[in-house]
């Protein structure tokens, strides 16, 4: 009897503490709701940017070319060298043309001498008046052939077409240079503003002509928001360029659309040649924006999660107009006021309970930097 009594004390022990086991097993295996950072979408602006290559150019570009052929005498001027309109730059030699000079200058004196002698003649009724007229016509043509030695003479000081500055020099003393050469002998560059060309494929042209206002494309472009500059070097250039003109010719070559923008350079920082890239901004205004760490793909889709009155989190699919940066500026899916999930959403489920833990919106939307560029 007293075993019998001992046994089920010992049975009644056995299964309270597997009772009490069991129960601190649920209580370990029972999570607890994780802890995430949450935001309320309200509407921002923000600019996006699309960049096209391009190459610079001063507004004047004027090639400097021998009139006369001669050998360069004297070089006057270096390479980035500011000159004035009429400087002289080259200087070629004359001394042929000088003698050609010297001998139609004798010829004026000769044909001037029979002039004078012919006219008391014609006056004394001794000889015709067309001997003299042949005579002064004689006078008039070594007149101008002078004339034309002189202003050969004068050619052979080549001078600078426009103020500007000094290109690449293609010959030196002792080239020998002439009018039919195809090479210049420098250019001269106006860079007081450059040029900036680039090209838009069809699609982006499309785009601008639709999304612009104006009723035509001068007044498109006369609406168009100012263009920045992004040097080799990757800097953004101080100055703001506006677009003012576009060929409006799709090139069947290419594909694309020619644009021209120009650029103040007061510094003369850009020259003939430079090369860059054209932003072009995008702006959105009162847009809905979620940073990518918030989202994820499945089947093609971007999601998001939005949090529920009860803390709980349902998936959303969202539609994106576009991307800046780290950023979606979103088009559909999302409205402001809503609250979803900024970050950790790869480890959530639907009806998943969450504690959250609110921040600032403002704070979510701060871009990424680029560490390193290509």
């Amino acid at each position: 009897m007293k075993n019998n009594k001992l046994y089920t004390l010992i049975a009644i022990s056995i299964l309270l503490i597997a009772s009490s086991c069991g129960k601190k097993q649920e209580q370990q295996v029972a999570p607890a709701a994780p802890m995430l950072p949450v935001a309320i979408i309200s509407h921002k602006t923000i600019t996006g940017f699309q960049e096209y290559p391009t190459n610079i150019e001063g507004i004047v570009n004027s090639n400097v070319r021998a009139k006369v052929s001669g050998y360069i005498q004297k070089v006057l001027v270096d390479e980035g060298q500011k000159v004035r309109k009429g400087q002289v730059l080259f200087k070629l030699e004359t001394q042929s043309l000088s003698q050609d000079a010297g001998a139609a200058k004798a010829r004026i004196n000769v044909a001037k001498v029979e002039v004078d002698k012919l006219i008391p003649l014609v006056e004394k009724n001794i000889i015709s008046p067309v001997q003299l007229e042949t005579a002064k016509a004689n006078l008039a043509q070594a007149q101008a052939n002078y004339s034309s030695i002189a202003a050969n003479i004068d050619y052979a000081n080549v001078k600078s077409p426009v103020d500007g500055y000094v290109g690449t020099i293609n010959f030196r003393e002792g080239s020998l240079v002439s009018s039919s050469d195809g090479t210049p002998l420098t250019t001269v560059s106006d860079i007081k503003q450059v040029y900036a060309f680039f090209s838009l494929n069809e699609a982006d042209y499309l785009n601008f002509l639709q999304n612009t206002k104006g009723e035509n494309l001068k007044d498109k472009i006369a609406n168009f928001p100012e263009v920045n500059l992004i040097l080799a070097n990757g800097n953004t250039f101080a100055e703001k360029g506006t677009i003012e003109t576009s060929s409006g010719q799709i090139n069947q070559n290419t594909g694309t659309v020619s644009f021209r923008a120009v650029f103040n350079n007061p510094n003369q920082l850009l020259t003939n040649g430079n090369s860059g890239k054209i932003q072009i901004p995008t702006i959105y205004e009162n847009a809905v924006v979620v940073p990518q760490e918030a989202t994820y793909e499945q089947q093609g889709n971007v999601m998001v999660f939005k949090l529920n009155a009860n803390n709980t989190v349902t998936s959303s699919i969202i539609k994106i107009k576009e991307t800046i940066d780290n950023l979606y500026v979103v088009e559909s899916g999302l409205n402001e006021g809503d609250k979803i999930v900024v970050t950790g959403v790869g480890k959530l489920r639907n009806d998943m309970p969450i504690t959250p833990q609110e921040v600032v919106y403002d704070s979510i939307l701060k871009p990424i930097k680029t560490l390193f560029k290509n």
